[in-house]
Parts: structure tokens; C-alpha cells; sequence
């Protein structure tokens, strides 16, 4: 099937898949739905603005950071739902990891842990002034398949990559229209943790297909910082 036509909805309490558009919202999750437990794995700007969010939402984030001690300001700020660990704890806290490290980490993030079965939120971006040579394999293999080498057996989504920690703490929750958040994978199950976790966030999830479409939302492509609604976000990409 071709990302153009790649479908999904989300029923029942994102139990059960059915066929909507590419490019639609997903469907709203189900009232009382179990919190997941989010690790944090890179706790910086763009980290800590989303895990805040999850926090909020009410699930239980670990910020996960190499020193774990200088995170205490941002976990005391958010109250008792949240904690902080190293890497390996908060890979083995979660349910749901959020991967917001520089990209040239992610080789050494993936060996130095087990990803098997874990669903992965990757918001990270290659940068070449700060990333290096991993850069040259994202360009040439792209970047959901370049995560997907070096996290072995995780279940990767793209998603909160495509703007800034100022503004997803900015628009979250805002008046409606949400603002759309677009997202990619391959893993059916995982896309539809992902989206309730982009709503339980304050947003709108909106699928763009396969982790080969991830490059259209990543820098340089044409969907990156394309920030408006799900109608907007849809018209866009169908430019």
C-alpha cells in the first residue's frame, strides 16, 4: 500500500484498526483509559516540554538524563507523578519511550539499552552542524529507518519532531481547533498509543503514513513546521 493511501482509525479504546485517509485525525481515545508509564530519554528543551505535558495528562513520566540529580528542579515543578533516572531506568520504567536526544546519541543510546517490544515516540531530528556523519546515513536511508537500525525490536513512531519545545508548550490545549501533530510508523498498535498519548497531550494526531514518510515532517521536508490544524495540516499535504 502506498503512504497516500495508508489508513487508520482508532475504536473501541485504540483496541481495534480500521480504514480512515492518510492524513485524517485520529479518532478521540476512550474515556478512563489506563495511563501509561512515559520514559523520558533526553530531558532537555524538547523533552522536558512534552514529558511536562504527559505529566499533566495525568501519567507517570521518568526524565531520564546522565545525571539524574540535575533534574530535580523540573520533577519537583511537576509533582509526584514525576521522577527522574538514568536511561536504563527509565527505558525499563516505561511503557512508552520518548526519544529526544541529539541524533548523533541515538547509536550508542540503542546499544547501551534493550529496545525489544518497547513503542518508541522518536522526536529527534539529524542536525549536521551538531550530529556529524550519522547524518550522511539519515539523507541516504532516511530517518524512521535509520532509528529503526539502531533501536533494534522497538516499535518506533515519529512524532513531536516537526517544531519547537515553545511552541507545543504554547499551543497545547488551545482553543479549538487543536493544532495537528503529525506522526509516522509502521506498527499499527503503536500508532494508536501514540495518538492518544499526542491528544492526552493537547493535540491533534494526524497519520502521514509509513516510517519511510517520516522525512516529509523532518527537516528539510515540506510538512516540517507546518503548524496549523488537522484540515490545514491535510491540505498540505496533498500540495
Amino acid at each position: 500500500m502506498s503512504h497516500g493511501r495508508r489508513r487508520l482509525l482508532i475504536a473501541g479504546g485504540w483496541s481495534m484498526l480500521l480504514a480512515v485517509p492518510a492524513g485524517h485525525a485520529v479518532a478521540q481515545s476512550a474515556q478512563g483509559k489506563a495511563k501509561s508509564k512515559i520514559g523520558v530519554v533526553g530531558s532537555g528543551r524538547l523533552g522536558g516540554a512534552v514529558g511536562s505535558l504527559l505529566v499533566k495528562a495525568g501519567h507517570p513520566v521518568m526524565f531520564a538524563s546522565r545525571h539524574p540529580d540535575e533534574l530535580k528542579t523540573l520533577t519537583d515543578s511537576l509533582g509526584p507523578l514525576a521522577q527522574a533516572g538514568t536511561v536504563a531506568q527509565a527505558v525499563a520504567f516505561a511503557d512508552v519511550i520518548l526519544l529526544a536526544v541529539p541524533y548523533g546519541a541515538v547509536p550508542d543510546i540503542g546499544q547501551q539499552n534493550r529496545w525489544q517490544g518497547k513503542i518508541v515516540l522518536d522526536a529527534t531530528n539529524a542536525v549536521a552542524a551538531r550530529d556529524g556523519a550519522i547524518v550522511d546515513e539519515v539523507k541516504a536511508n532516511g530517518i524512521g529507518a535509520t532509528t529503526a537500525k539502531y533501536l533494534a525490536g522497538a516499535r518506533i513512531v515519529r512524532v513531536f519532531n516537526f517544531t519547537g519545545a515553545s511552541e507545543f508548550t504554547r499551543e497545547s490545549h488551545r482553543k479549538p481547533p487543536l493544532m495537528a501533530v503529525p506522526m509516522a510508523g509502521n506498527d499499527a498498535e503503536a500508532l494508536s498509543v501514540a495518538a492518544g498519548l499526542v491528544r492526552d497531550a493537547g493535540f491533534d494526531p494526524v497519520v502521514v503514513g509509513g516510517l519511510s514518510s517520516a522525512d516529509r515532517f523532518a527537516p528539510g521536508g515540506k510538512l516540517f513546521r507546518q503548524m496549523g490544524t488537522a484540515e490545514e495540516f491535510r491540505r498540505a499535504m496533498d500540495q
